[in-house]
């Protein structure tokens, strides 16, 4: 298990950016985040290995970007939607990437975005 601490979340206008921020506890190989909104099944966002490799896993995968600098994970969200009210968990896993919210290992409490329109 690890301990992952996530900040960032809030309101914001519909159009504009938000970045999130997750500090997991030392030794996380893979960082993912996650968002559920209500009413709706928890998906992946994206992913990000430790040599920086990332992956995106949703359709508008241009509008997010994630990155990691030494033991801090962002994940950066432009041209923010309604759609993207959720709130956004971050979770490490210690081998795999995968939007499968089943294979992370240790979650953060979450963060609440919300956009207005």
């Amino acid at each position: 298990q690890f301990k992952i601490v996530e900040s960032g979340g809030g309101l914001a206008q519909a159009g504009g950016s938000l970045t999130l921020s997750c500090v997991p506890s030392s030794g996380v190989a893979v960082i993912g985040w996650f968002r559920q909104a209500p009413g709706k099944e928890r998906e992946g966002v994206a992913c990000i290995r430790s040599n920086g490799q990332a992956i995106y896993y949703l359709r508008s995968y241009e509008r997010f970007t994630i990155s990691r600098d030494k033991n801090t994970v962002l994940l950066h969200i432009t041209n923010l939607e309604p759609g993207d009210t959720a709130v956004y968990y971050c979770a490490a896993s210690r081998f795999v990437c995968s939007d499968d919210p089943n294979i992370p290992d240790s979650w953060g409490q979450g963060t609440q975005v919300t956009v207005s329109s």
